[in-house]
């Protein structure tokens, strides 16, 4: 029997808002930057994505305090909140933070606007300020806030890469664009009303210049990975790309739970459950160390996961075991809004039983799938094992 994955993309909600603004992470050329600021920047962006984020704090403090009319510091410290709320997007705790300090970097590039209209750094990092928030906004679907600030954005961008053509980390912005608007509003309809504020988009060159920061950017190649990386799962449905490139960003940030949960999700695309094992199996490791991010959510999907594996193997007390923990974290995340995770456990959970020869637990566990939602023919599978136990 073969089941969709159960997981509820969060990434998506990153991949609409591609359609109305640019991803400026790191795009900035930097004028006037040394080496040793140039270093500054480069070690946070790399810390943020390891999720080191008291690491990321210091430095970006630390450029703040040697560049104090620099908007690179201020943006950067920003993007420490950003990926707090990556982390964990169901909660959001850290939104007013977030859109607080993304506001003090536009005013703080209006008030070099107003003196130098031309000034390349100050329209990077408002277009990058604008669409962040505008990423945010659409995390929280709030659509048409998402398009304006989108609007917004994209002039800014375009301004600044006149002055600059050389930059080629703003190619990823460019990228990410033309293929999102090409691509987005074929799979969400809900998007077209708002494509009449923007320009067409172009699906191979987005990908063209997206490769091409991924191979050349200064500090925007590992936002080019990542996104090379969901695109090819999500939509291209080319998962040997997906992998080539996940792979890479789980072997520079071994800390970075969203980084090794695509990297396992595309394993499972390729039908390889041992490859997708080791990677959810250091997800639990990691989450036993507490490590940043490695929260409820990642280990539900992570068990989830390694009990597939155990299941095809045939192996039903192990089975049994990652199976009850998923269903167990899952009525404790999903509360009313059963996720597939939490039917897809039990109606395995069921299997499992049956295979040990503990019917009545196993019908018990059948009857309760019946009392959720339908999910993937999960309702007629159930009234099926209760007739007939599974595998007979």
């Amino acid at each position: 029997m073969t089941m969709q994955n159960p997981c509820r993309l969060n990434l998506n909600y990153i991949l609409v808002i591609a359609v109305f603004t640019l991803s400026l992470f790191s795009s900035s050329p930097i004028k006037g930057g040394d080496k040793k600021f140039d270093s500054l920047i480069t070690e946070g962006i790399k810390q943020i994505y390891n999720i080191k984020f008291n690491e990321a704090q210091s430095t970006f403090s630390k450029v703040i305090k040697d560049h104090p009319k620099h908007p690179a510091g201020y943006f950067f410290d920003a993007m420490i909140v950003w990926w707090q709320i990556l982390l964990d997007s169901d909660i959001e705790t850290h939104d007013d933070k977030f859109t607080s300090k993304l506001e003090f970097v536009i005013d703080f590039c209006d008030d070099i606007l107003d003196k130098k209209p031309d000034d390349t750094d100050a329209l990077f990092f408002k277009g990058g300020a604008l669409g962040f928030r505008g990423r945010l906004y659409t995390l929280r679907e709030s659509w048409f806030k998402a398009a304006l600030d989108g609007k917004d954005a994209l002039p800014l961008v375009k301004q600044a890469y006149s002055s600059d053509t050389k930059n080629i980390d703003v190619q990823l912005g460019f990228g990410i664009y033309n293929y999102y608007a090409a691509v987005i509003p074929q799979q969400y309809t809900f998007v077209k009303p708002f494509m009449a504020f923007f320009p067409k988009g172009d699906r191979e060159k987005g990908i063209a210049q997206l490769s091409y920061v991924a191979r050349s950017g200064k500090y925007a190649k590992y936002e080019s990975k990542y996104f090379l990386a969901t695109l090819y799962y999500s939509f291209e449905n080319d998962y040997n790309k997906s992998i080539e490139y996940s792979k890479e960003l789980v072997e520079l940030f071994p800390d970075n739970p969203r980084f090794k949960s695509l990297l396992g999700r595309t394993w499972i695309k390729r039908n390889n459950y041992f490859e997708a094992a080791k990677i959810f199996t250091d997800i639990l490791k990691k989450s036993k160390q507490n490590l940043p991010g490695f929260n409820d959510h990642a280990v539900r999907e992570a068990y989830y996961y390694v009990g597939l594996n155990h299941r095809r193997n045939n192996q039903p007390d192990s089975a049994r075991y990652y199976f009850e923990v998923c269903e167990s974290l899952s009525k404790k995340i999903d509360q009313k809004n059963e996720s597939g995770f939490l039917i897809n456990s039990a109606l395995y959970l069921g299997n499992a039983l049956d295979q040990l020869e503990l019917r009545n637990l196993a019908v018990k566990k059948y009857k309760e799938v019946l009392e959720y939602k339908d999910y993937n023919n999960s309702r007629e599978l159930a009234k099926k094992y209760i007739k007939n136990p599974y595998g007979s």
